[in-house]
């Protein structure tokens, strides 16, 4: 890569849609990222890495007719590589080619950011830290009488869950509480009840802290769902739920906040 061209040039594979929309949007936050192209299947990658200069490869692993993990084998110099997929089975495999790192579907911008740092310092860019790659806006031009500005980006009120085969997009509000059920997680909304392969860790990182909280080692609640609480007990619309002790002052403190508010 020069080093006076300012931009990691991407190319994004993966035969799902939605999946390749999330990641577009997450290097499109991050302006030292530029996407060159985005491929459905291995084939279509491989003539997009000959005729594009490539730094960064964001790759899918389950993928038909040949997967990413085949594709990468065959590339007798590839790009530095991010593999993104939602099943944990290939880690260690994925490792063994010498990928940059591994992420697990969704991928929250935090997580996708940090494997973006890593990127960049294979790539021979240290001086671009993770403090710097994320959320820094592009130079914005403006006439010598007036400061430039970068324009406010809207808060994001949405993220993505891999469920029934596909990724779905659940807003924020929509989500009344999750429940964990050991490797597994069940999104209750107001409309529908998914089940996603994650953690609640994951979960409760990947959720605004300001629209939700724990309320016991097994659930995370929208604040907006809560109808009372009283003792251990959280009451909402068609139902009840623990509040555990250890979570207990977390809750009354978001809200007290909310009432003074």
């Amino acid at each position: 890569m020069s080093a006076t061209d300012q931009y990691v040039h991407c190319i994004i594979v993966d035969d799902e849609p939605l999946a390749q929309d999330v990641i577009a949007a997450h290097i499109a936050r991050m302006p030292q990222l530029q996407v060159v192209q985005r491929c459905s299947n291995a084939m279509e990658a491989f003539e997009a890495l000959h005729k594009n200069r490539t730094d960064l490869l964001f790759l899918d692993i389950n993928m038909p007719v040949i997967s990413g993990l085949n594709f990468l084998r065959s590339l007798k110099d590839p790009p530095a590589v991010i593999l993104t997929t939602a099943y944990t089975d290939y880690a260690l495999e994925g490792y063994e080619l010498d990928v940059v790192d591994y992420l697990l579907k969704p991928i929250p911008f935090e997580r996708f950011a940090k494997a973006v740092n890593k990127a960049l310092q294979k790539l021979g860019q240290q001086d671009r830290g993770l403090s710097a790659i994320i959320e820094t806006p592009l130079p914005v031009q403006a006439p010598a009488s007036a400061p430039a500005t970068a324009p406010a980006q809207p808060e994001k009120n949405y993220f993505f869950i891999k469920a029934d085969g596909k990724l779905v997009k659940l807003n924020y509000d929509e989500i009344r509480y999750v429940e964990g059920m050991k490797d597994y997680l069940k999104i209750y909304t107001t409309g529908s009840t998914y089940v996603v392969h994650q953690t609640m860790k994951g979960m409760e990182e990947q959720l605004p802290a300001t629209k939700f909280v724990r309320i016991h080692k097994s659930y995370i609640i929208a604040v907006s769902a809560i109808k009372s609480i009283a003792g251990n007990i959280i009451h909402i619309e068609k139902g009840e739920l623990p509040l555990g002790n250890s979570y207990k002052d977390a809750l009354l403190g978001i809200v007290s906040n909310s009432e003074e508010a």
